[in-house]
C-alpha cells in the first residue's frame, strides 16, 4: 500500500512541518518573553516569567498546528519542486493523485499528535501555569488579569486561577442587596477539604450608608453550590480548554440561560481541527503543483503565511458574526475549511 517512494514524499513533508513548527515555537517564546518581563516584581522574576513561557509551549504547539502544516508542506514539497524530484516522478508515471496520496500520510501523525495536545496536554499545563504565576505574583502585591467571574444568587465572584490540586487562588466575592453593593471579601485562596470550601486570609469590607467597616479572618467556611469542576470550566479560558470540557461547559451555560457562543464556537474548531488542517494541506499542495510551482522558498512561504493568517481572519470575523446574525458557531468554522478544499481542488485540477 505505501512504496518507498511514498515513504521519501512523506518524511520530506513532515520533517518539514516540525522544522517550521519548532521555528514557530522558539519565535513566539522569545516574543512572549521579552512581553512578560513587564510584569517581573517581587517573586515573579525573569526566571519565572521564562518558565511561565516554557509551560505554555504545548498550548503553543497545538494553535500553531494549521500554520505548521501549510507553510510546512509549501517548504517540503517545494524543495522537491526546485530539485526537479517532483518532474521527475510525474514523467515516471507517477500520478497526481498518488503523490498527494504520498504528502497526506504525515498528516495523519500530525493530527493524532496535535489532538492529543489539545485535549490531555494543553489544557492540564495551562491550568498549571496560570495558577503558578497567580500566587507568584499574588505574593508580590501584583493583580492578575487573567481569571472568571461567576454569578450565584445575590453574589458576584471573580476568581484568579485554580489549581490542580483544586484550590482557589484570588478570590473576591460581591454581595448586593438589590443594586446596592453589601460587602467585597477577598480571599488569598479558598481549599476544598472532605466536600466543603474554606477561605484562608480573608478580608472583608462591609459598606454601610455612613461609613465601612473592614474586617480579617485567617480562615472562614464558604457555603457555595460551585464545585472544583464547574469553577476550572469558569476560570479556564475556552481556547485552552479540552473537547470534552467545551462540550459540558457549553451546555452548562445553555442550562442557566446564558449564551455559550464561544464554547461552541471553540469546540467547533477543536472538533473539526482534522478537516482544517486537511484542507490548509491540499491548498499548499495546489500551490506547489499549480501557480507556485516555480518560483522560490522565500516567495511559497510568503504566500503561505498570507493564505494561513487570511484563514485565520477570516474564522475571527465569522466568530462574532456567529453572534450577531444567530447562525450556528459551526458554520464558522467550516465556511473557511470549505472554501480552502474548493480552492485546492480547482488548483490541482488545472495542474493535472
Amino acid at each position: 500500500m505505501f512504496d518507498r517512494l511514498d515513504r521519501y514524499i512523506a518524511r520530506n513533508v513532515l520533517m518539514a512541518m516540525l522544522v517550521v513548527q519548532a521555528l514557530l515555537l522558539g519565535l513566539d517564546l522569545v516574543i512572549n518573553y521579552i512581553t512578560d518581563l513587564e510584569d517581573v516584581e517581587g517573586s515573579y522574576g525573569a526566571l519565572q516569567v521564562f518558565l511561565y513561557a516554557l509551560m505554555r509551549l504545548p498550548w503553543r504547539f497545538y494553535q500553531y498546528a494549521p500554520v505548521s502544516v501549510l507553510i510546512g508542506a509549501l517548504v517540503g514539497l517545494g524543495a522537491m519542486a526546485s530539485s526537479n524530484e517532483l518532474t521527475v516522478m510525474r514523467a515516471a508515471g507517477r500520478s497526481l493523485t498518488r503523490i498527494l496520496w504520498g504528502v497526506m500520510q504525515p498528516l495523519v501523525i500530525v493530527i493524532v499528535i496535535t489532538m492529543a495536545v489539545g485535549e490531555y496536554a494543553a489544557p492540564v499545563t495551562e491550568q498549571y501555569a496560570k495558577s503558578w504565576r497567580a500566587e507568584l505574583q499574588q505574593q508580590g502585591g501584583v493583580a492578575d488579569r487573567g481569571g472568571g467571574w461567576q454569578r450565584e444568587g445575590d453574589n458576584f465572584y471573580r476568581f484568579g486561577s485554580i489549581r490542580t490540586d483544586n484550590t482557589l487562588i484570588d478570590m473576591t466575592r460581591y454581595r448586593y442587596d438589590g443594586k446596592r453593593l453589601v460587602s467585597a471579601t477577598h480571599a488569598a485562596r479558598a481549599v476544598r477539604n472532605e466536600g466543603h470550601w474554606q477561605l484562608q486570609d480573608v478580608r472583608t469590607t462591609r459598606f454601610k450608608a455612613d461609613r465601612t467597616l473592614t474586617e480579617q479572618h485567617a480562615t472562614q467556611p464558604w457555603q457555595t453550590s460551585l464545585d472544583p469542576e464547574l469553577l476550572r470550566l469558569i476560570i479556564t479560558d475556552p481556547d485552552s480548554q479540552s473537547i470534552s470540557d467545551l462540550w459540558r461547559y457549553a451546555h452548562y451555560l445553555g442550562d442557566q440561560g446564558l449564551a455559550a457562543t464561544d464554547s461552541w464556537l471553540y469546540f467547533w474548531q477543536k472538533l473539526l481541527l482534522p478537516l482544517t488542517l486537511a484542507s490548509l494541506l491540499l491548498v499548499a499542495a495546489s500551490f506547489v503543483f499549480g501557480p507556485l510551482r516555480t518560483v522560490a522558498a522565500g516567495t511559497r512561504v510568503f504566500y503561505g503565511a498570507i493564505v494561513g493568517l487570511s484563514f485565520k481572519y477570516i474564522q475571527d470575523l465569522l466568530a462574532p458574526a456567529a453572534t450577531i446574525f444567530g447562525f450556528s458557531p459551526i458554520w464558522a468554522i467550516l465556511t473557511p475549511t470549505l472554501a480552502s478544499f474548493a480552492l485546492g481542488f480547482v488548483l490541482l485540477r488545472r495542474a493535472g
